[in-house]
């Protein structure tokens, strides 16, 4: 546009421009003050973090762990593998992790898995060494349905895997080989029973004898 055409402009239009001007800059810092004071986009979804499942269990495994007086160093790297718990004294791993369970299995590393559903407490029945009872305030009934749901899952285990309960490592681990060769996606089988005997089998060798 020529410059004398520029020049013939209607004053309001300068005004507009340089106003629309102002505003962008505005909106621009606006969410550069934003994204210093809430990094994630929402201040509400970084309070939530702290509290999922896996955060809770790991709470109560670090309280049970300090009230049987056991060592332990969190975060811990095992034969190449990362743990949520070491017991180092012991040898023993703790983690959620199927396949960090499945790589600590050749090795001299004890390796308990534990599911997002069990108590901290409760970890003391996977430990392959005696632990004192401790309680954290819950009445006798509270204990005895605890220990009913983990005797049931048990149970429902060895069933799984077509044993009675309470058969030996051995037996477990033959029945185990034998399933998942009948289940596994490979061969034909569905992904969720392979699932289910894979679980199955993580139960019943924790209370083999």
């Amino acid at each position: 546009m020529p410059v004398d055409a520029l020049l013939t402009l209607p004053r309001w239009l300068y005004l507009g421009v340089l106003l629309g001007a102002l505003l962008s800059a505005g909106v621009a810092a606006t969410f550069v003050v934003a994204a210093r004071l809430f990094p994630d986009g929402s201040p509400a979804a970084s309070s939530d973090g702290g509290f999922t499942t896996e955060t809770r269990r790991r709470v109560e495994i670090r309280r049970y762990l300090d009230a049987i007086g056991e060592g332990f160093t969190e975060d811990a790297v095992v034969h190449g593998e990362s743990v949520d718990f070491y017991l180092p004294h012991r040898g023993v791993a703790v983690t959620f992790d199927a396949r960090t369970f499945y790589a600590l299995e050749p090795t001299a590393t004890y390796a308990v898995l534990v599911e997002h559903e069990l108590p901290g407490i409760a970890l003391g029945t996977r430990l392959p060494f005696e632990t004192p009872e401790v309680s954290f305030g819950e009445d006798r009934n509270e204990r005895v349905a605890n220990g009913d749901r983990l005797a049931e899952r048990e149970r429902a285990a060895y069933a799984v895997l077509g044993l009675p309960a309470g058969a030996d490592r051995d037996a477990v681990q033959r029945a185990y080989r034998e399933r998942i060769k009948e289940v596994h996606p490979d061969h034909g089988g569905d992904k969720a029973e392979f699932e289910r005997v894979r679980d199955a089998y993580d139960t019943a060798k924790q209370h083999a004898s």
